[in-house]
């Protein structure tokens, strides 16, 4: 099963973050766009955030700052994506019908993926490395950038993977490590660059870290504030994410 499929997969089961999309069509406006869809600021962010990744480029493109919390238009693939969104509507009520029980529709939510994982990108398999009882699974993401992740031998097999297997990588927040300028990289670990979107900040504990990666796909890190003004890094500013290939959790569509 192809990651477009994972992509309408997840459509089917998450209608309100997808409908996002007509309200940002409409709205011109994250905040309004939010509004309408009866979502907070953030959960649009999110829900953008998301479905940027999961897709094969971003659906939506955005200038932070403008009127009304920021100007916001769909891409190309965004426009595409919401006319095969529109297409699953109007087929939703043949499926409702076809179902021979009520059950049948839990039992295919039950066997739908979802995570915990904040940052969820979509990419492909291109080399599968054997070291001892693991594998070193590289992963090409949107506009060729790589990562890498290390899973035991067993769990290659078991998800079959294979140079061309579509895949999700999934890391968590707190696995993502944010260094300045002149800090070094652990040896062995993933590196990417990317800008500092935004940084929001919590009442209690550590800031979420919003970076945007170069391939238009986005991150989410959390940071103490004294450890991001320590490292000169604030909202506009280049920064660098490290993470382990360990840290890094595959997934593939049923």
């Amino acid at each position: 099963m192809s990651l477009p499929t994972l992509l309408s997969q997840h459509i089917a089961r998450r209608p309100q973050r997808i409908a996002l999309l007509q309200h940002i069509a409409e709205q011109g406006s994250i905040t309004r766009a939010a509004k309408s869809a009866g979502l907070s600021y953030k959960a649009a962010w999110d829900a953008i955030d998301e479905l940027n990744n999961l897709a094969q480029k971003p659906l939506v493109e955005r200038a932070v700052g403008g009127k009304g919390g920021g100007g916001a238009k769909l891409s190309e693939e965004g426009e595409r994506v919401l006319r095969l969104y529109q297409k699953l509507q109007a087929l939703q009520a043949q499926v409702l019908e076809a179902a021979e029980d009520a059950s049948d529709l839990d039992l295919l939510g039950r066997l739908m993926l979802r995570t915990s994982a904040r940052n969820q990108l979509h990419g492909k398999v291109v080399a599968i490395e054997g070291q001892g009882r693991n594998d070193l699974v590289r992963l090409q993401l949107a506009e060729h950038l790589c990562i890498a992740a290390q899973i035991t031998h067993d769990s290659t097999v078991h998800l079959e993977l294979q140079a061309g297997t579509g895949v999700v990588a999934l890391i968590k927040a707190g696995w993502l490590e944010l260094l300045g300028k002149d800090q070094p990289a652990t040896p062995g670990h993933n590196l990417l660059d990317g800008t500092l979107e935004a940084i929001l900040d919590a009442e209690d504990g550590p800031s979420e870290v919003r970076i945007v990666l170069p391939n238009g796909q986005t991150l989410c890190a959390l940071a103490e504030p004294l450890e991001l003004r320590t490292r000169g890094l604030g909202p506009g500013r280049p920064v660098r994410v490290q993470f382990s290939p360990s840290n890094v959790l595959i997934g593939t569509p049923l």
